[in-house]
């Protein structure tokens, strides 16, 4: 099962090393990362969305937990919460798809953000399966380059990460 792990740490040099190198040297994959610091300037948030049965997660959760530079972990998936991501995908706007990426990028709720003779640049923003299903509405010739920065999640009502 798919998991988002958010988790408040210390902003060092180094930090994203461990935590990276605890997943790899246990064999388990990251399926996106994101870190930034936070209004806290001594501390960064880390977003992990990762896989594992129950048990793989909550063990891998113990292992962040031991991690010195690791102040507090959240699997936001026990609760409810908030996901998005951010897609830049440029696709081919000649005359054959021109018409066609304009009405796909608004039934996804797109915006053109650069335009060239033969090409269109699209962000989008959503949830991850929100991103996998335009990919897949429209057509592979037409995709030129896409860039997704991961998710980012963060817990609904009174579920907050912090200190």
């Amino acid at each position: 099962m798919r998991h988002i792990i958010s988790l408040l740490m210390e902003n060092e040099s180094g930090a994203l090393s461990r935590v990276s190198g605890l997943f790899s040297a246990r064999g388990y994959n990251i399926e996106s990362l994101t870190v930034a610091p936070t209004e806290d300037a001594t501390l960064s948030r880390m977003t992990i969305v990762t896989s594992g049965t129950d048990e793989i997660i909550e063990q891998i959760i113990k292992q962040l937990n031991k991690l010195i530079d690791v102040v507090k972990v959240l699997d936001l998936n026990d609760g409810k919460f908030i996901e998005r991501e951010l897609m830049i995908v440029k696709v081919k706007a000649n005359a054959q798809y021109r018409d066609e990426m304009k009405r796909m990028c608004d039934i996804f709720r797109g915006r053109i953000i650069d335009v060239s003779d033969s090409s269109f640049t699209i962000e989008l923003t959503g949830s991850s399966s929100k991103l996998d299903a335009y990919i897949e509405s429209i057509d592979k010739a037409a995709i030129l380059e896409t860039v997704r920065t991961g998710a980012s999640g963060i817990g609904r009502g009174h579920r907050i990460l912090k200190v």
